[in-house]
């Protein structure tokens, strides 16, 4: 049925077959070759010896990457209506120390004893056991793969005295040297830095996007006239001090992001309108329960998830179907995509749920987009750092009756005591939510003296200046902190695995092509001559300024090479389309169009083509429909 549902979307055949990590694996070393040759994307600063983590995209690379954030701008940003923003890298301290990065981003950092060379210890015990599993094979004892399958599902939740206990247990060492490991500790994974000569104010170059949508949620929220639900987004560099960057694009130290903070009203999060064209898609999910029960994902109607309590609330589910389908259109092979939710010890503590985007790739299932209920947490987090308060009103048509926490400030003896700061803090207590007046109200019945910081100045309020009473009153508003729904996509990862995806080899090995969805790929089409020769270059050069005009991306060839080599060339960069100008072209005003997986030609008029390769481009039309359209090109055999 995942397949069934797509028929229709998938541009290529090989997008209804299973792509595992065996039959990927055997195409890595062509494909690696190709990257390299074609520079799609390579180590940076290679001429001083390079830098493990850091890559630079090439003309092939840039292009698909520049592709992928387009369409995933036309369906986000475009489609939800969403605020695209564009916020900056270097954070000062203060806001990551407020957010939780500063004490908790972390991973476990493990050396060798002798040589010092540093390991995360959670891959360095994932990848010994996997390779013992692997050697011994069927010579293993039941029980001791038992357990290592047991610590490979979980290691990624250890804390540092159940990693050191681990370590020890199953005598992982060192892989380069065999010589034992030092105890695991919490290494930073942030960046740091210092703004300014004079002021040198500590920062950090930011390890997400997330931080500058919620330090402007009120300035978002004013221009959403008020109104929650809405959303946030950003495309843009995270930084992250990996300890063993590795994997090609998988894990490096200088990334690009896209994440959306989709901000709610706690009380209609479980119910999201737009969630209803998609209750009966069908996803392959991952829960808990199946993780548990060590069994493999399942296929599930997204509406059947919510109601069972696998998803916690339709506004996440909303956003999972539109994550999966946007790396389906993309070009993802569909049968490598999971979803897999956090276990319980693995989610933050003010996460309800959290689901991470899964693609099978050559190294296995790879995190690429991770989807997370975050509640009200990081809005609460700057709001008590700042003394701003992040907050919403929930409107009412007609007055409700609530009841009310009534705050009296004994304003005289305030404004007295503080001058002109009094104001101040008597506006932040009367703007408090009712349910921090509440706490306010428990916190005066064992202190006297209250501390708020407030732009900056700590102003104090003792207890005998305030009262609290409850009162039933209409109200036409009520103050709120909105949740946040949060799907963070880690471009390098997804362009990775669709140039793994698409990346194949026709029966000689040597010719190999890339099957992009043409949404993605680098260049649209290719312009060719059967031959070299001065009569064609009109039309090539009348046909490239109408694509152009276009906004679509060609490539001309009419160099005096076979006709054979310039379509191996342009397959070899994933070029799908190959508009061949020759002999008939100049006395039929027609030209023959070659799509990529099938190589099948059509013979049509030029004046057609642009619009053709536009549509085509954009998902419109499927190739085919083309072939239903247009007549079939047999090509002779000195021009094949």
């Amino acid at each position: 049925m995942i397949l069934k549902q797509f028929k229709k979307v998938f541009y290529f055949s090989f997008m209804l077959q299973q792509l595992n990590k065996e039959v990927l694996l055997k195409r890595r070393e062509a494909l690696e070759q190709v990257i390299k040759r074609r520079f799609i994307y390579q180590p940076a600063f290679s001429l001083y010896g390079g830098v493990a983590g850091l890559y630079d995209y090439g003309p092939v690379g840039c292009a698909i990457k520049t592709n992928i954030e387009q369409y995933w701008r036309e369906h986000f940003i475009i489609e939800e209506d969403l605020f695209e923003i564009a916020a900056t890298i270097l954070t000062p301290e203060p806001v990551l120390k407020a957010s939780g990065h500063v004490d908790r981003f972390t991973d476990l950092l493990v050396c060798d004893s002798k040589t010092g060379t540093g390991y995360r210890a959670d891959k360095i015990v994932t990848e010994t056991l996997e390779n013992r599993i692997a050697k011994e094979g069927d010579k293993l004892a039941a029980d001791v793969k038992a357990r290592y399958l047991a610590v490979i599902k979980d290691v990624d939740t250890f804390k540092e005295d159940k990693m050191k206990e681990v370590i020890a247990e199953l005598q992982i060492k060192a892989p380069e040297t065999g010589n034992d490991l030092t105890d695991p500790t919490p290494f930073n994974l942030m960046l740091p830095t210092i703004i300014g000569p004079s002021t040198k104010l500590p920062a950090f170059l930011r390890p997400e996007t997330a931080q500058g949508m919620f330090l402007n949620f009120a300035r978002l929220l004013e221009q959403n006239g008020g109104r929650v639900p809405f959303g946030a987004a950003q495309i843009g560099l995270g930084f992250r001090n990996e300890i063993a960057p590795r994997g090609g694009l998988l894990r490096c130290r200088e990334f690009q992001m896209a994440e959306i903070e989709y901000f709610v009203d706690p009380t209609e999060k479980s119910t999201f309108k737009k969630f209803n064209k998609y209750i009966n898609l069908e996803i392959p999910l991952l829960s808990r329960q199946l993780q548990a029960e060590a069994k493999q994902h399942q296929p599930f109607k997204m509406g059947d998830a919510v109601k069972e309590g696998i998803i916690n609330n339709e506004t996440l589910a909303y956003f999972i179907c539109r994550t999966y389908l946007y790396l389906v259109e993309i070009g993802i092979n569909p049968v490598n995509i999971r979803f897999r939710q956090h276990q319980a010890d693995e989610m933050a503590h003010y996460s309800s749920d959290c689901w991470d985007a899964e693609i099978e790739m050559s190294s296995g299932w790879v995190e690429c987009v991770g989807l997370a209920d975050r509640s009200a947490y990081d809005l609460n987090a700057h709001s008590e750092a700042t003394g701003q308060k992040l907050q919403a009103a929930r409107k009412f048509k007609v007055p409700q009756p609530r009841q009310v926490l009534q705050v009296t400030l004994d304003k005289q003896k305030i404004g007295k005591e503080l001058k002109k700061d009094g104001m101040a803090l008597i506006k932040y207590v009367e703007a408090l939510p009712d349910d921090e007046k509440q706490e306010l109200s428990d916190y005066f019945q064992n202190h006297e003296d209250k501390v708020f910081n407030i732009d900056g100045k700590d102003l104090t309020l003792n207890r005998q200046l305030v009262k609290f009473e409850q009162k039933t009153m209409n109200v036409m508003e009520e103050k709120f902190i909105p949740h946040v729904i949060e799907p963070a996509f880690g471009i390098g990862r997804i362009l990775q695995a669709i140039i793994e995806h698409s990346f194949n080899q026709r029966d000689d090995p040597q010719k190999t092509f890339f099957k992009f969805s043409p949404r993605v790929a680098p260049v649209k089409c290719s312009i060719l001559s059967v031959v070299q020769s001065e009569e064609f270059d009109n039309v090539i050069f009348e046909l490239t300024s109408s694509l152009k005009k276009l906004g679509i991306s060609c490539k001309t060839d009419n160099a005096g090479v076979a006709l054979g080599k310039k379509y191996a060339r342009t397959d070899e960069i994933g070029i799908p389309f190959a508009i061949t100008v020759d002999k008939e072209t100049l006395t039929a005003q027609s030209v023959t169009l070659r799509e990529i997986e099938t190589t099948k030609q059509v013979r049509v008029p030029i004046a057609e083509v642009p619009r053709l390769i536009l549509e085509l481009s954009a998902g419109l039309i499927l190739w085919t429909d083309v072939l239903t359209k247009y007549p079939l090109f047999a090509a002779k055999e000195e021009e094949a």
